[in-house]
């Protein structure tokens, strides 16, 4: 017998279902047999398929949240400068980045993928662009690029 795609392949191997010859660089396993890949039926998870409307809706949501967490990020800086230890951007930091990514979630009805985990990363860095901007507000010590890792760490573990 020959695979039907492969018709210089030798194979005893047949689809479970449907009968087609197939040999081992076209079978797929799956939990009731070896298939053809038309019968094994492989299509992407609906979490990881993304549209250009869902990039859009999540554009448009990690602007508004880099500005907006920017804006409070930088904000809550002013405010506490002489009473805030150094340390304490390590905690804002993750937590503007984990609004990023779990509003840019909502936005695209909780899809993920690699787009949308850079997408948000992108959002975190504009906010802490944004922050940087507001007076008295972030000044660039080496403390904040860790902060800004672990906001980005955040972010995009919230969309991958």
């Amino acid at each position: 017998m020959k695979c039907a795609l492969h018709p210089d392949i030798e194979t005893s191997l047949s689809c479970g279902k449907c009968g087609t010859p197939i040999c081992p660089r076209c079978m797929v396993q799956t939990p009731v047999g070896a298939r053809c890949r038309a019968c094994a039926r492989l299509y992407r998870i609906p979490t990881y398929n993304v549209k250009l409307s869902h990039y859009l809706r999540a554009a448009g949501a990690g602007l508004g949240m880099a500005l907006a967490g920017g804006a409070a990020w930088g904000f809550v800086i002013s405010l506490l400068r002489g009473f805030l230890p150094l340390y304490l951007n390590l905690l804002i930091a993750p937590l503007v980045g984990y609004l990023i990514g779990e509003v840019i979630g909502l936005a695209t009805n909780r899809k993920r993928g690699i787009g949308l985990a850079v997408l948000g990363g992108v959002s975190l860095l504009l906010a802490y662009l944004v922050a940087l901007l507001v007076p008295w507000g972030l000044r660039f010590f080496m403390l904040d690029i860790l902060a800004f890792a672990l906001g980005v760490f955040v972010a995009v573990s919230r969309l991958r």
